[in-house]
Protein backbone atom coordinates (compact mmCIF):
# COMPACT_ATOMS: atom_id res chain seq x y z
CA UNK A 1 0.00 0.00 0.00
CA UNK A 2 0.96 3.33 -0.78
CA UNK A 3 2.21 6.40 1.34
CA UNK A 4 -0.76 8.54 1.80
CA UNK A 5 1.42 11.33 0.96
CA UNK A 6 1.69 10.08 -2.57
CA UNK A 7 -2.10 9.75 -3.12
CA UNK A 8 -3.17 12.40 -5.60
CA UNK A 9 -6.86 12.30 -4.01
CA UNK A 10 -5.53 12.64 -0.67
CA UNK A 11 -3.25 15.54 -1.87
CA UNK A 12 -5.43 17.84 -3.56
CA UNK A 13 -8.26 17.32 -0.60
CA UNK A 14 -5.72 18.94 2.00
CA UNK A 15 -4.24 21.33 -0.39
CA UNK A 16 -8.11 22.17 -0.97
CA UNK A 17 -8.62 22.33 2.92
CA UNK A 18 -5.92 24.70 3.42
CA UNK A 19 -7.25 27.07 0.32
CA UNK A 20 -10.83 27.04 2.35
CA UNK A 21 -8.58 27.76 5.75
CA UNK A 22 -7.31 30.88 3.83
CA UNK A 23 -10.67 31.92 2.61
CA UNK A 24 -12.33 31.85 5.91
CA UNK A 25 -8.82 33.08 7.77
CA UNK A 26 -9.88 36.42 6.43
CA UNK A 27 -13.07 36.55 7.29
CA UNK A 28 -15.03 38.99 10.33
CA UNK A 29 -15.20 36.91 13.85
CA UNK A 30 -19.30 36.29 13.42
CA UNK A 31 -19.07 34.92 10.11
CA UNK A 32 -15.89 32.84 11.17
CA UNK A 33 -17.96 31.69 14.04
CA UNK A 34 -20.66 30.46 12.65
CA UNK A 35 -20.52 29.10 8.53
CA UNK A 36 -16.35 29.20 8.67
CA UNK A 37 -15.66 26.99 11.41
CA UNK A 38 -18.24 24.44 9.49
CA UNK A 39 -16.76 25.09 6.15
CA UNK A 40 -13.22 24.03 7.54
CA UNK A 41 -14.09 21.14 9.93
CA UNK A 42 -16.24 19.66 6.46
CA UNK A 43 -13.26 20.19 4.46
CA UNK A 44 -10.67 18.98 6.66
CA UNK A 45 -12.62 15.93 7.20
CA UNK A 46 -12.23 14.92 3.28
CA UNK A 47 -8.95 14.52 3.51
CA UNK A 48 -8.92 13.13 7.16
CA UNK A 49 -11.47 10.57 6.13
CA UNK A 50 -9.42 9.80 3.42
CA UNK A 51 -6.20 9.62 5.63
CA UNK A 52 -8.13 7.52 8.10
CA UNK A 53 -9.55 5.00 5.64
CA UNK A 54 -6.19 4.34 4.38
CA UNK A 55 -4.18 3.67 7.51
CA UNK A 56 -6.55 1.07 8.38
CA UNK A 57 -5.47 -1.13 5.48
CA UNK A 58 -8.59 -3.26 4.63
CA UNK A 59 -10.19 -2.76 1.43
CA UNK A 60 -13.76 -2.56 3.08
CA UNK A 61 -12.88 0.05 5.80
CA UNK A 62 -10.99 1.93 3.44
CA UNK A 63 -13.79 1.77 1.27
CA UNK A 64 -16.00 3.10 4.63
CA UNK A 65 -13.97 6.01 5.38
CA UNK A 66 -14.10 7.07 1.37
CA UNK A 67 -17.86 7.30 1.87
CA UNK A 68 -17.55 9.35 4.66
CA UNK A 69 -15.08 11.79 2.95
CA UNK A 70 -17.58 11.79 -0.17
CA UNK A 71 -20.28 13.05 2.48
CA UNK A 72 -18.10 15.34 3.93
CA UNK A 73 -17.14 16.53 0.41
CA UNK A 74 -21.49 17.21 -0.19
CA UNK A 75 -21.20 19.27 3.54
CA UNK A 76 -18.16 21.16 2.12
CA UNK A 77 -20.68 21.95 -0.80
CA UNK A 78 -23.27 23.11 1.21
CA UNK A 79 -21.43 25.31 3.31
CA UNK A 80 -19.96 26.92 0.17
CA UNK A 81 -23.55 27.22 -1.30
CA UNK A 82 -24.38 29.44 2.23
CA UNK A 83 -20.92 31.28 1.68
CA UNK A 84 -21.69 32.57 -1.66
CA UNK A 85 -25.28 33.04 -1.03
CA UNK A 86 -24.03 35.75 1.77
CA UNK A 87 -21.49 37.17 -0.27
CA UNK A 88 -18.39 35.73 1.74
CA UNK A 89 -17.10 34.69 -1.11
CA UNK A 90 -15.87 36.50 -3.94
CA UNK A 91 -16.80 35.52 -7.46
CA UNK A 92 -13.05 34.69 -8.70
CA UNK A 93 -12.78 32.65 -6.10
CA UNK A 94 -16.00 31.01 -6.28
CA UNK A 95 -15.27 30.10 -9.79
CA UNK A 96 -11.67 28.39 -8.92
CA UNK A 97 -13.60 26.44 -6.13
CA UNK A 98 -16.61 25.35 -8.34
CA UNK A 99 -13.77 23.76 -11.08
CA UNK A 100 -12.33 22.47 -8.36
CA UNK A 101 -15.67 20.68 -6.69
CA UNK A 102 -16.82 18.98 -10.24
CA UNK A 103 -13.30 17.36 -11.10
CA UNK A 104 -12.73 16.28 -7.99
CA UNK A 105 -15.84 14.31 -7.43
CA UNK A 106 -15.58 12.45 -10.90
CA UNK A 107 -12.11 11.42 -9.33
CA UNK A 108 -13.05 10.83 -5.53
CA UNK A 109 -15.86 8.46 -6.99
CA UNK A 110 -13.45 6.92 -9.16
CA UNK A 111 -11.34 5.99 -6.61
CA UNK A 112 -14.06 4.70 -4.39
CA UNK A 113 -14.25 2.44 -8.15
CA UNK A 114 -10.89 1.59 -7.79
CA UNK A 115 -11.03 0.13 -4.38
CA UNK A 116 -13.84 -1.87 -5.35
CA UNK A 117 -12.22 -3.25 -8.28
CA UNK A 118 -9.36 -3.85 -5.82
CA UNK A 119 -11.40 -5.60 -3.49
CA UNK A 120 -13.02 -8.32 -5.64
CA UNK A 121 -9.74 -8.79 -7.53
CA UNK A 122 -8.10 -9.99 -3.85
CA UNK A 123 -11.31 -11.85 -3.09
CA UNK A 124 -11.30 -13.83 -6.32
CA UNK A 125 -7.51 -14.41 -5.96
CA UNK A 126 -7.68 -15.47 -2.23
CA UNK A 127 -11.23 -17.93 -3.50
CA UNK A 128 -9.25 -19.31 -5.85
CA UNK A 129 -6.12 -20.10 -3.95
Amino acid sequence: MENIKKLDIYIDALDFSNMIWNIVSSWDYFEKKTVGSQLIRSADSISANLAEGHGRFHFKENLHFCYYARGSFEETKDWLRKSYHRNLISNNLQEKIEKFMQEYLKRLNSYIKYIKKEMNEYSSKKISS
